[in-house]
């Protein structure tokens, strides 16, 4: 392993961090928000992805190791709160693996216009389940070509989408969400525009992914901050761009439908290109769009496993967890997630079969489960920081500047904000008729934190 340990450089930390960090297949939602997304994109840059990155290249740099957020909420509350993490942590990702997988099919049937039967919809999802379970095998230094791949497509589309969006307004002075004031601009503040707060705080999401690198990489003390700032950066840079290309080409009511290759079709269909190319570029963007998929989840995959493989070492998972390959990587980890992911791909495929509305609710349930249970797993790594400020005296490589009040905001406007979003994910508003509808959802995270206080509590605190 030696060997193998120093892969991992300053320029692979960078393209990882956007990889892990610039989700592809959420730009479409974001840009549903319509124009108020800028008034969300910069107040959330500032009130959360700026704490969050200041705080994991202070934690990631300090305690280095593979546990990595696991680590760190160990250290200040213990190794119930820990396995807390740790569930919500690795639930979630096989979730998203099947999401993923139902995206392909998605992507597939779009850019070749054709309508894919039963079996296909099989082999296309549990393929690339099976193909991302065995991608998550290796070290991420065996693997880095695939997500510096993955990297460079998806700045090269989504930069792409962003400047033609931009180009087709300058030309044609055209957009489906003109701005007309600054009051376009404003949210309402009512809870329907809230509720936006979790897709945009969930495409920040993946930074403490990079401080489990560690092993794999010469200095991970000075290459850790670096590379999430820079990531950062460019991350945020990358999200905006795309993003109002999306708002360019097409209303808010079709941007939550739609995706990215819709968009590039209307961007060139407004430019009077002809439609043999739009189909040529529609078709090569497509297959690039799911590449990125197979690089999020490999670029991810460390990091979760991780995790998981460091609570099953306490406890707090099962212990099957624990299991590593010669190369130190929780094979088992991997196994189960893509074990998990092709069981509810088949049952996706199974109730969409049936037709009927409920069936398929209850499938894309699922997947709004995934995104509370992450979000939830993140809200102790704030405090852990304030706490381990005061009571690890452990030299800090990067140290967070600030006084006592910047830190105390840097630790709980990041919290309160993934509090929020977790709410008005569950409720979009608090009628009962609201309420009634998100129902198996609720019932879902209720039945998840039963399943983390019950392996909490055979775990020892000490």
């Amino acid at each position: 392993m030696a060997n193998k340990k120093k892969k991992f450089k300053l320029v692979d930390a960078v393209l990882a961090t956007v990889c892990i960090t610039l989700v592809a297949e959420s730009v479409a939602p974001t840009a549903a928000i319509g124009n108020t997304q800028y008034f969300w994109w910069i107040f959330l840059i500032l009130g959360f992805c700026l704490p969050y990155g200041l705080v994991t290249a202070e934690l990631g740099s300090t305690f280095v190791s593979e546990g990595g957020m696991y680590d760190w909420v160990k250290k200040a509350f213990g190794k119930k709160m820990a396995s807390r993490v740790a569930w919500n942590y690795w639930i979630n990702f096989p979730l998203w693996i099947a999401s993923l997988a139902v995206a392909v099919t998605d992507v597939v049937a779009g850019i070749f216009d054709i309508e894919l039967s039963l079996i296909w919809l099989l082999i296309l999802q549990l393929g690339y389940t099976f193909i991302v379970t065995i991608l998550s095998t290796q070290r991420i230094g065996e693997s880095k070509w695939i997500v510096n791949i993955g990297t460079f497509f998806k700045i090269g589309f989504m930069v792409a989408l962003g400047l033609l969006g931009i180009y087709v307004y300058i030309k044609t002075g055209e957009s489906a969400n003109p701005i007309q004031s600054v009051s376009d601009l404003l949210p309402t503040m009512d809870l329907a525009s809230l509720s936006f707060l979790s897709i945009i705080i969930f495409n920040f999401l993946g930074f403490e992914i990079v401080a489990t690198f560690t092993d794999d990489m010469e200095n991970p003390k000075k290459e850790i901050p670096k590379a999430l700032i820079i990531g950062g950066a460019l991350m945020a840079l990358f999200y905006i761009l795309p993003a109002t290309g999306i708002n360019i080409a097409m209303s808010v009511e079709d941007a939550e439908v739609a995706g990215i290759t819709d968009s590039f079709a209307l961007l060139l269909t407004s430019l009077g290109v002809s439609s043999n190319v739009i189909r040529v570029i529609v078709i090569a963007v497509g297959l690039m769009f799911i590449y990125t998929m197979v690089a999020n989840i490999v670029s991810w995959s460390f990091g979760v496993n991780s995790v998981a493989k460091y609570s099953a070492d306490d406890g707090g998972l099962p212990k099957l967890f624990s299991k590593t390959n010669k190369d130190g990587v929780p094979y088992m980890v991997a196994i189960m997630n893509g074990i998990v992911a092709a069981v509810i791909v088949i049952l996706g495929i199974i109730l969409g079969q049936f037709g009927s509305e409920s069936a398929n609710n209850l499938f894309w349930t699922f997947f709004s489960l995934s995104l509370v249970t992450l979000l939830i797993s993140y809200m102790p790594i704030f405090p852990a920081f304030l706490k381990l400020r005061k009571t690890d005296k452990t030299e800090r490589p990067y140290k967070v500047p600030g006084n006592k009040i910047v830190l105390n905001i840097i630790t709980w406007l990041p919290f309160v904000l993934l509090t929020l979003s977790v709410i008005f994910t569950l409720f979009i508003d608090f009628t009962w008729d609201s309420i009634k509808a998100n129902l198996p959802l609720i019932v879902g995270v209720i039945v998840s934190l039963i399943i983390q206080e019950f392996l909490a509590s055979r775990v020892k605190n000490n």
